[in-house]
């Protein structure tokens, strides 16, 4: 009998995420420390799966010793009285905007409904979890099939884990948490010297000008390098006078004492030049705040940059003291894949 090989993978399409997501962090990013604890059942599909930050995809005729494999967390047909469900500890302690429940790839076999509560603990074990307190954070709402499901969350309080709630039973691909990383930075001294704009201290993408390749601005927040091309901040081909720019927000006021520009991967469609503006911003909107950034100090006056290789500069650096906002100019446009800017949190 003829071997079945599988068809080529189906990848699902990016979701159309609103200002208020797109201006956040997934805090459940595996690259952030996010990680699935426990599942009741994902006899189908790892619940592992539901985290992974690369989009699903569809593979026909791919099955495995329990049946067709799936990409995300699937449980089989429930035949009891109850609901499945699944813990996750989220990358960093966060305020939740919103979630990202994504079905794609699952038509007959999605839940019709999904809840989320969630809680803070000091402990990943499943039975410490199993007898925590839990608040409902997304009550439970309806899912349909192969969809992405961008639903906000009214809770103002910062958590740690999540309970996910599938009724009864079946699969989600993927599924985002949209916030902010808060505290990761309380505990320290102001004598450590740490990265003040990496995203698991806090910091975010304020604004930017355009971000039409590659991943979003975020990326030059993450930890580590860059995986490949497409893991950083890559803009368009200007054909206009001007230069590209975003504007980042430290997570917390510090003063800088080295700065990395990580070009990774980018070889033919790297900045010529870069230069960093900063201030010490209190109050405003991310509005306000990106119209002043014109008018910022420079932090960081031109310089050359490379393909495919890491810049330090520490010598040329303007000291402003105390910043907490930057502005980050390419000229005239290209891609980044990682900014790091070292230095000491302010003392209080």
């Amino acid at each position: 009998m003829a071997s079945h090989t599988p068809g080529a993978p189906v990848f699902a399409p990016a979701a159309d995420l609103p200002d208020w997501a797109l201006r956040s962090v997934d805090l459940a990013n595996p690259r952030l420390g996010a990680r699935a604890l426990y599942a009741s059942d994902d006899f189908f599909a790892e619940v592992s799966r539901m985290l992974n930050p690369e989009p699903a995809q569809f593979v026909p005729g791919k099955f495995d010793t329990n049946g067709k494999w799936m990409d995300g967390w699937e449980s089989r047909r429930k035949r009891v009285a109850g609901h499945d469900w699944a813990l996750l500890k989220l990358g960093v302690k966060g305020i939740i905007r919103g979630f990202d429940v994504d079905t794609s790839h699952f038509t007959g076999n999605y839940p019709p409904a999904v809840s989320i509560e969630a809680t803070v603990s000091a402990s990943d074990e499943v039975e410490a979890l199993k007898a925590a307190t839990w608040t409902e954070i997304l009550p439970a709402t309806p899912l349909g099939p192969n969809s992405h499901h961008i639903l906000e969350c009214a809770s103002a309080d910062a958590w740690t884990h999540l309970r996910v709630n599938i009724y009864p039973d079946g699969g989600i691909a993927r599924l985002r948490v949209y916030g902010r990383p808060v505290g990761a930075l309380e505990s320290l001294t102001g004598d450590e010297t740490i990265d003040l704009l990496a995203m698991e201290n806090g910091g975010r993408a304020v604004s930017w000008n355009d971000a039409s390749f590659g991943s979003t601005v975020a990326a030059l927040l993450l930890p580590g390098r860059g995986q490949n091309m497409g893991d950083g901040w890559e803009t368009r081909r200007r054909r206009e006078p001007g230069n590209d720019w975003c504007v980042l927000e430290l997570g917390a006021p510090g003063t800088v004492d080295r700065i990395e520009v990580d070009t990774a991967f980018f070889k033919g469609n790297y900045p010529d030049r870069c230069s960093i503006q900063a201030a010490y911003v209190s109050g405003g909107t991310d509005r306000s705040i990106t119209t002043q950034s014109m008018f910022w100090q420079t932090l960081l006056p031109e310089q050359k940059l490379q393909m495919d290789a890491v810049h330090s500069f520490s010598e040329e650096i303007a000291r402003l003291g105390p910043i907490t906002h930057v502005r980050f100019n390419i000229f005239p446009d290209g891609g980044v894949s990682r900014l790091r800017l070292w230095g000491k949190v302010e003392k209080k």
